[in-house]
């Protein structure tokens, strides 16, 4: 392996003032309520409310100023999320099988949490994608109650109308104009006009990263994101021009964000990379993402495909595209990824908007571990187990031998009685 490009800078890193600053702000809205809520809203995000509860008129009025062709995409877009995410749900599937043991049957349900909150953020642009992946896979779930959230947009009275749309399309129960850390306080704890919530999901910036860390617990999260990646693994068959503009496409996300190239083909980098350049030169988001590849971009030129595939799974990126020669092949060789995207056809922006599967996914290496926001997020599976008198002649001994030697005599007595 031979590293061609390599980051200048690292990601985004938790720091003690940081952890500091927001749990001052989730002591606040903890102790304030509404009222801590609605001066952060105004400090942060520049807007004075009176409340923070978005009304049916203002949701209403939304579709007024969102272009009818806006409309019909977010509608798709929805379509193929609710798709994927209902065949997802069919294959969790409720279990109650008889034990090997005589007279026990055991299993496990399938139970929707309560109440879900869907943060959506509100940064350099609106990001009505992130409303429609969250809350329809909450909704397909079965959780009753979902309520949304997101910042007044660049200063305005209220959250953007395509974010809301967007909400209102995927089926929110009630929606918040609020935002940062105060907001996943205000979830966690509840304030007058805020009911608590069970489970708190979405994306968010370092301040909302670090509010979910805090509260995990306490509350129920789908994961602390961080910077968003994409790992591109690829040959001598790929297209550099669609190599360089896949690379800037994940770059164009946040100045933090990391592209990763790891080709098998020198010639293939050599001509990617003025591309890159090239293309960038012309990007509107130039700044953004000319900052996220000069300071984290990477390259690695690998030895062969199977070098490239053990480098992708060391970094178990949250994107993942394959674009080589059999790429089936290749693919079933992957396992660690967010979410994988297989032949040159295949770029991350249609799974970060219209593909179906969720665009909410794990960064920072915590796919070696952890899977990406879906339906089974909200739904817990509780066991079961019916005991017959049979059944508990058959697991008595067993059990009162563990009881004894773990020190635990009423656990003991408690079969013992049973069976005298």
């Amino acid at each position: 392996m031979k590293i061609i490009k390599q980051p200048l800078a690292g990601s985004h890193a938790r720091d003690s003032q940081l952890t500091k600053l927001v749990a001052d702000i989730i002591d606040k809205v903890q102790a304030e309520g509404d009222s801590a809520l609605l001066s952060y809203t105004e400090q942060f995000d520049r807007v004075k409310l009176s409340l923070l509860r978005v009304d049916e008129a203002t949701i209403k009025a939304a579709y007024d100023q969102v272009e009818p062709e806006t409309v019909e995409t977010l509608k798709f877009a929805a379509g193929q999320i609710e798709y994927f995410a209902t065949r997802q749900r069919e294959c969790l599937k409720e279990l109650s099988i008889e034990s090997k043991v005589p007279g026990l049957e055991i299993g496990h349900r399938m139970v929707p949490v309560d109440r879900c909150a869907c943060y959506v953020p509100a940064g350099r642009h609106p990001l009505p994608s992130s409303a429609l992946m969250t809350i329809i896979n909450a909704r397909v779930a079965g959780v009753k109650e979902i309520a949304a959230c997101s910042p007044a947009f660049n200063g305005g009275s209220t959250i953007h109308p395509a974010v809301l749309v967007a909400m209102d399309i995927a089926g929110a129960t009630e929606i918040y104009c609020m935002g940062g850390a105060q907001a996943i306080a205000a979830f966690t704890y509840g304030t007058e006009t805020i009911k608590k919530v069970d489970m708190i999901v979405g994306p968010g910036n370092k301040y909302v990263a670090e509010a979910k860390r805090q509260v995990q617990g306490i509350v129920g999260i789908d994961s602390v994101a961080g910077p968003s990646e994409v790992l591109i693994v690829a040959d001598e068959t790929a297209d550099p021009k669609f190599l360089a503009i896949d690379l800037l496409g994940q770059a164009e996300h946040d100045p933090n964000a990391q592209s990763i190239l790891v080709c098998t083909s020198e010639e293939v980098i050599n001509k990617t990379l003025p591309i890159v350049d090239e293309l960038l030169a012309g990007l509107e988001t130039s700044d953004v993402a000319g900052a996220s590849w000069r300071n984290n971009g990477t390259v690695y030129l690998a030895d062969d495909i199977e070098e490239a595939i053990a480098i992708s799974n060391s970094i178990a990126p949250e994107h993942l595209e394959v674009q080589t020669a059999n790429e089936r092949e290749v693919a079933a060789k992957l396992c660690h990824y967010g979410s994988m995207f297989v032949g040159k056809y295949a770029t991350v922006a249609f799974g970060d908007f219209v593909s179906g599967p969720n665009h909410t996914l794990p960064t920072m290496s915590t796919a070696r571990f952890s899977s990406g926001l879906w339906v089974g997020t909200f739904i817990k599976t509780p066991f079961h187990q019916f005991v017959t008198k049979e059944g508990c002649m058959n697991l008595a001994p067993a059990t009162m031998r563990f009881a004894e030697v773990e020190g635990l005599p009423a656990h003991r007595d408690s079969v013992r009685l049973r069976v005298e």
